[in-house]
């Protein structure tokens, strides 16, 4: 039997990009999990495919269906 997932963690999606937050010191960005774990804070979308390639995913596959999920706005949204 396998074991149960955290809160949140059962999505299908490998990378998770959370919507836009503001840091009036780095200025917005957005908080990046990849299979359930926080990688980070991207400010642009080089960012997410940086994380991507750290974690062995191939950031060429950035349009691939079902590997990335955007909430709050799409690969577009930084503000």
């Amino acid at each position: 039997m396998s074991e149960p997932h955290p809160e949140g963690a059962g999505h299908p999606a490998h990378v998770v990009v959370h919507p836009v937050e503001a840091d009036p010191m780095t200025g917005p960005y957005r908080r990046v999990d990849i299979l359930a774990e926080h990688v980070g804070k991207a400010y642009e979308l080089a960012d997410v495919m940086e994380f991507m390639r750290r974690a062995g995913l191939d950031e060429d596959a950035i349009d691939e269906p079902g590997l990335i999920e955007w909430r709050g706005g799409g690969p577009d949204e930084w503000e």
